[in-house]
């Protein structure tokens, strides 16, 4: 037998009727008390925070669909003026009146390709700040959430 062989049966022969003091004990369990009880809360806090990241994710979802109908809305509402204007022209008598329709129409798709814009931008705008809203809201939550858990 080796030099540390022996000194390590030695070792563990002296501490088998060794005892851990109460003390040693004591804090041992108030630790792992402790650690249960803040993996406890932290672990509800993650429930939670789940749950709001899920509805704050809704939230952008609504407000991407919501951008998405409208703009399908605007496509389907030019495509049938597009529609409309080429049978009106193809109806025309003369170069003139084809000329007249012509630029009616143009003229008639500036301005509802502005007001589109317009409120296309202030749909995105209004629904960009609710989300950014609902995401910042999530993460004040979430953040006071962990300093009460701490």
């Amino acid at each position: 037998m080796n030099d540390f062989t022996r000194q390590t049966q030695e070792f563990f022969s002296a501490a088998k009727d060794a005892r851990i003091p109460e003390q040693v004990q004591a804090i041992a369990e108030d630790s792992v008390s402790k650690a249960r009880e803040t993996y406890g809360k932290l672990n509800s806090v993650a429930k939670d925070n789940a749950k709001v990241f899920e509805e704050a994710t809704v939230a952008a979802f609504a407000s991407a669909k919501s951008i998405g109908e409208k703009v399908l809305k605007n496509t389907e509402a030019n495509a049938e003026a597009v529609f409309d204007a080429a049978e009106a022209i193809a109806r025309a008598k003369t170069f003139p009146e084809l000329i007249q329709l012509q630029t009616a129409f143009v003229q008639k798709q500036f301005t509802v390709a502005g007001a589109q814009s317009k409120e296309l931008f202030e749909l995105s705008t209004k629904l960009a700040q609710q989300t950014f809203e609902t995401f910042n809201s999530a993460a004040t939550k979430s953040f006071e959430q962990v300093k009460k858990a701490g």
